[in-house]
């Protein structure tokens, strides 16, 4: 009884139900050697008295642990230990690791891409570092982990979910697809269904799959410079021809998409028209409505990158131009990563029917379906209102951080920058007036700031003087610090 007791320990406040503990004890003292290979086991009664609990609860443990290949019960002769600890051990082929260490180069040819050397050096920097990147991220101290988590265990726990750890749908869950179909309605104006909806593992993947049923090799396509490169180099990967036209501060300069496509066929425009990445600059409503135009006239796809759009501080957002598109002709593409953490990869494209199918079909190609377990848990906070709770109390904070983030700015770098003050997103355009932004970014880097240098926007990698600096992942101690770096760099 007291052996029981010693090598079988539980924790009745933990989340792991007993029958696993046990079963995990069972295995770990097997591991150890403590329980050898053909020892015979107390019984589940005796077990069960030893520990104070209830006797189908050992034998449940008992049951894993067949299942598992552990134990083996003979009948009218008890259970027995069936593995014995020191066959579990992988053995060594051979003491000198290094000669199986895999070559740096391979024996064959294959197509790197053309920014294959960019992957590595785009990891998330350690650490103990002030990161003022490019992009603007969410702060993820924010992030309703543990509504998320409880989602996902209450479904978990209903018997008839088991399904959703098969094989699942393409396009995605429909219990997302309707409550996102819902909530596009009510924020964007969008007049859709959940079959005008592809769910992807976030904004990326939508802008992959869309450009590679828009854009075939050699195919011209537009882009606005300063850009999001992330979306460049992907159309740049499928080998479109790409034209860029310069982008002010009341969006994508629509004479020269004009005069391009007098010029050329073109497939593509891609425009961020809300919160345009980086320069933040919103496309005025007559450029909206002339880009539509040229679209219908000239019969080209407008891919409408809305990244951001929930994250606007100062009155009430445009609408996105796929809520006035009357012709079929705008690819609406979004995320719930901003709102959610990085780390929750969900997008979504919303088109016309026929291109959502084609889309879910082209998706199977590189992931024959989404995390439905987690799709469905979103859903639920949809439903419930955390995701509307979690989105009111951000902007708020957001808001907060970009009018601090903004004033020191202007108090402690006035004389060395310029800005516009943006009306949402989570960056702020920074021009610096005389210092070159490439050396201020390396020893800013020296000093724990991390931070773009102005080569980032174009494929052709063009050097701006200028930068977008992320405010919302920061307190306001983190702002501080940064722009007290930034002033003793300029200073």
């Amino acid at each position: 009884m007291q052996l029981v007791k010693e090598l079988l320990k539980i924790d009745r406040s933990s989340d792991t139900p007993l029958y696993l503990q046990i079963t995990n004890a069972f295995i770990q003292n097997i591991h150890l050697g403590r329980l050898r290979k053909g020892l015979k086991l107390p019984g589940s009664r005796e077990i069960a008295d030893a520990l104070h609990i209830n006797r189908m609860t050992v034998v449940a443990a008992f049951q894993e642990l067949d299942a598992q290949g552990w134990i083996e019960t003979l009948p009218r002769k008890g259970t027995f230990v069936k593995v014995d600890p020191s066959t579990l051990s992988p053995k060594k082929l051979s003491d000198d690791r290094s000669e199986f260490t895999l070559p740096q180069k391979t024996g064959f040819k294959y197509d790197a891409g053309p920014d294959a050397k960019d992957v590595l050096s785009s990891d998330f920097p350690s650490a103990g570092k002030i990161i003022l990147r490019d992009g603007g991220y969410p702060d993820v101290r924010l992030a309703p982990m543990e509504d998320l988590v409880r989602k996902i265990r209450s479904l978990s726990r209903i018997p008839s979910n088991k399904k959703y750890l098969m094989y699942g749908n393409a396009q995605g869950t429909l219990y997302l697809r309707e409550h996102l179909a819902a909530f596009l309605c009510d924020t964007r104006g969008l007049r859709i269904t959940p079959e005008n909806i592809l769910i992807t593992k976030g904004a990326q993947m939508a802008i992959y799959i869309a450009a590679s049923l828009l854009v075939k090799q050699k195919e011209e396509i537009i882009v606005g410079t300063p850009g999001y490169i992330g979306a460049q180099s992907t159309f740049k990967q499928i080998g479109a021809r790409i034209n860029y036209v310069s982008v002010d501060e009341d969006g994508l300069d629509i004479d020269a998409v004009e005069k391009i496509c007098k010029q050329k066929s073109i497939r593509m425009v891609y425009v961020i028209p809300h919160h345009h990445h980086p320069t933040t600059a919103t496309l005025t409503p007559e450029k909206r409505i002339r880009l539509l135009e040229l679209a219908a006239k000239f019969k080209f796809a407008i891919m409408e990158d809305d990244y951001d759009y929930d994250f606007h501080y100062d009155g009430k957002p445009m609408m996105p131009m796929a809520s006035l598109d009357l012709n079929g002709n705008v690819i609406y593409l979004g995320t719930l990563t901003k709102s959610l953490a990085p780390a929750i990869r969900l997008g979504f494209i919303v088109a016309p029917g026929e291109f959502i199918r084609a889309a879910a079909h082209f998706r199977k190609y590189i992931d024959s379906h989404g995390d439905s377990i987690i799709e469905n848990a979103v859903a639920e906070m949809f439903k419930d209102g955390t995701i509307a709770r979690h989105l009111k109390k951000s902007v708020k904070l957001y808001k907060e951080r970009r009018d601090h983030f903004c004033s020191l700015l202007t108090s402690e770098l006035g004389k060395h920058v310029s800005f516009t003050i943006p009306e949402g997103g989570m960056l702020v355009w920074v021009s610096f007036l005389k210092k070159n932004l490439q050396l201020v970014a390396a020893k800013a880097l020296a000093k724990g700031l991390v931070m773009g240098n102005g080569t980032d926007y174009d494929t052709k990698r063009k050097k701006y003087n200028a930068v977008g600096m992320g405010f919302a992942s920061l307190n306001f101690k983190e702002q501080e610090k940064a722009v007290q770096i930034l002033k003793e760099i300029l200073e």
